[in-house]
């Protein structure tokens, strides 16, 4: 008699798009708790259930690799930061809501964050240090254009250095931000606010 049992179940093929998440994700945590040096590919492949030859396949070097993680947090905060801004009411209260979203998403995605703020870039090499640079010039051009629609008459270069200003002293605060269980994202972006805005409002009434 032929069995009607069903076959066994094969195991699911993860799609590509899919199986590159999950070793970000795993990667990501491993460089941010091992740093780059100390991170074992042999441990992130096992960590994925796959073959290291498998995820030099998809991302090339282990540099490759933590240059699509660093790549993701770009990509995520750009929306985070962008998005937050929908709405604003003049400048000062834009530059408030995309310092409240930078600083919740430097908390909500601490590792990932924390490559760009750590020099594991540098040490990886030439490709991991230029998508570093490239999420602070990303920032810069998402401010330069927030600045340039309330500020329409204000000369490029002035745009600029408030940008440079903006992005830099968000990357210093975060620092001390995420370190605090006393102070929440609100409360750091209203710091900042307060000190960044006297220069800004210069920029709107440079009387």
């Amino acid at each position: 008699m032929v069995s009607t049992a069903p076959e066994q179940t094969r195991k699911r093929r993860m799609p590509r798009a899919e199986r590159e998440r999950q070793m970000v994700a795993v990667a990501e945590e491993i460089f941010a708790d091992r740093g780059y040096l100390a991170a074992s590919m042999d441990e992130i492949a096992e960590r994925c259930g796959v073959s290291k030859p498998m995820i030099y396949e998809y991302f090339g070097s282990k540099e490759g690799l933590l240059v699509a993680c660093i790549r993701q947090a770009r990509a995520q905060l750009a929306t985070a930061t962008t998005q937050a801004v929908v709405g604003a009411t003049g400048p000062r209260d834009a530059l408030r809501r995309g310092l409240v979203a930078f600083f919740e998403f430097t908390d909500a995605h601490r590792r990932a964050w924390s490559l760009v703020l750590r020099n594991e870039a540098a040490v990886a090499g030439q490709a991991a240090a230029a998508e570093v640079e490239a999420v602070r010039q990303e920032q810069v051009e998402i401010n330069i254009a927030l600045f340039s629609t309330f500020l329409p008459d204000t000369a490029r270069t002035d745009l600029e250095v408030a940008a440079q200003t903006v992005v830099g002293a968000c990357e210093r605060l975060s620092l001390w931000y995420v370190g605090r269980d006393d102070i929440t994202a609100d409360q750091a972006a209203d710091h900042l606010t307060r000190i960044l805005w006297g220069g800004l409002d210069a920029l709107v009434d440079p009387r």
